[in-house]
């Protein structure tokens, strides 16, 4: 295990030494509090039919969210009971986890660099963003992070991943992102 006092990850460091200035310079900030930065980035699963037939499946999404992400992830529950869907309030459908600081940082890198690289037939991801500078994205199938072992995975789960960036334009979010070498395909 790397000594905490003395790691800091890859894309955080690139961030202050390289990534701040291109910013700074491609849109003329006067203020460096102006450049855009990474706030968090939030994972989610949802199981949805598979859980309200077993309730064990969310308990396999937690666990397998907290490998990936290396932090604890939290049981999302039903606000309230869907007769139709068989759902009853409180009924565990799902996992997620928000991730700050260094783990924000590792996760994209590895996002980027290992598991991207791992999706079938990629050809870059969709520049999907909300207005205010926040990008969101799917992936179809969890196994494509190492952490999580092929051979011991029950059920395949798709995965939201929203990365919040303290820009105030989408154009900022992307060219932040890109600088990130986020493989954006359009």
């Amino acid at each position: 295990m790397l000594d905490s006092a003395t790691y800091t990850p890859r894309l955080k460091t690139a961030f202050h030494d390289t990534i701040k200035a291109a910013m700074k310079e491609e849109f003329g900030y006067s203020n460096d509090m102006m450049i855009p930065r990474l706030d968090k980035i939030v994972l989610n699963i949802g199981c949805g039919a598979e859980a309200v037939r077993d309730s064990k499946k969310a308990k396999s999404a937690v666990e397998d969210l907290t490998k990936i992400a290396g932090q604890q992830a939290v049981t999302t529950k039903a606000k309230k009971s869907i007769a139709g869907f068989r759902v009853r309030e409180d009924m565990p459908l799902g996992a997620k986890v928000t991730l700050r600081g260094d783990r924000m940082y590792d996760f994209l890198d590895r996002l980027i660099t290992i598991a991207m690289p791992r999706i079938r037939d990629f050809r870059g991801v969709k520049p999907s963003f909300d207005g205010r500078g926040n990008f969101a994205m799917g992936m179809k199938e969890h196994i494509v992070f190492p952490e999580i072992d092929f051979d011991k995975v029950d059920e395949v789960w798709g995965m939201d991943i929203i990365i919040t960036t303290t820009a105030k334009t989408d154009a900022e979010a992307k060219a932040l992102l890109k600088h990130f070498n986020m493989p954006f395909n359009a």
